[in-house]
């Protein structure tokens, strides 16, 4: 549907679906801006009903009181960061690389029984994480991996969503590139970390992206796997504060824990939308 208005078309269809998308964005968009909010009110705009959406009156020192409150404990809430960074660094930095030497061969290569390989990733999509907790326990306890940052890392390196994303991306780029690598002598590991890895960056800022998300926000990797308080990591440390005597008087210091858990998941995501749309648009797509 479209009109003219002095002489320029205008397409009514078009404006009311961007109009539509702007308004469904803003409304996805409310719980993040009212979880930022929340952080910085007082304690008597934290409890007015109706709610207050907006901070009227913007203070620190729900984040003072979270200093103070893990202040308390014999592990410091820097800790807690720095457990989370490691864990979800390790994570991402370990799945990229096992899910890009596994796509390698089942993209480009022919050996016996890829399809049935392929075919075993692209089952393992439909099982829950969750059925995999009590292999993954008994792995690691008699591994002697308990209370150390390879339990809560290992169990989840090798990703079925990494491996089948990374395949699906690398099969629409052209075998004629990698022989030309090949024919001017190139190794096939130089093949691999010169020609195919960097084409493979949109793929892997996408993988990187969601893996990033689920690690820094799941709370039962140090939950499980140690016993150790200089272990765990954020999300369990906010579950801590949240629980037990006092939880009326935490509510400031819970969303400003809260606050401080959101910024890195969507700096990462900033960083990483462009390749993010890159790769859905690709990653269906054969030669």
């Amino acid at each position: 549907m479209a009109s003219w208005v002095k002489g320029r078309r205008i397409d009514w269809g078009g404006w009311f679906l961007y109009t539509g998308l702007t308004a469904f964005g803003l409304l996805m968009l409310a719980p993040l801006v009212y979880m930022a909010s929340s952080a910085f009110k007082p304690v008597n705009e934290l409890f007015l009903f109706p709610p207050r959406f907006f901070v009227q009156n913007p203070t620190m020192r729900n984040f003072y009181e979270l200093l103070l409150i893990t202040g308390t404990s014999t592990v410091p809430f820097t800790r807690f960061i720095f457990n989370s960074v490691v864990v979800s660094g390790g994570i991402v930095v370990g799945g990229v690389l096992v899910s890009a030497c596994a796509a390698y061969p089942l993209a480009k290569h022919n050996f016996p029984f890829k399809k049935v390989f392929f075919n075993l990733i692209v089952t393992a999509l439909m099982f829950s994480p969750m059925v995999l907790q009590i292999p993954q326990y008994l792995m690691i306890s008699r591994s002697g991996l308990m209370n150390t940052y390879f339990a809560l890392i290992l169990p989840y390196i090798a990703a079925p969503v990494g491996m089948f994303l990374m395949t699906q991306f690398l099969r629409q780029l052209p075998d004629t590139l990698l022989e030309a690598a090949r024919i001017d002598g190139a190794s096939e590991w130089k093949v691999f970390w010169i020609v195919v890895m960097p084409m493979l960056k949109p793929a892997i800022a996408t993988f990187s992206l969601f893996s990033f998300i689920q690690a820094w926000n799941d709370p039962y990797p140090a939950m499980v796997y140690t016993t150790h308080d200089n272990l765990k990591t954020l999300p369990l440390a906010i579950q801590t504060i949240s629980g037990g005597a006092g939880v009326v008087a935490r509510v400031g210091s819970l969303a400003a824990a809260s606050f401080l858990m959101i910024i890195p998941t969507i700096a990462v995501f900033v960083i990483t939308q462009r390749m993010v749309l890159q790769t859905m648009a690709h990653s269906g797509l054969k030669e």
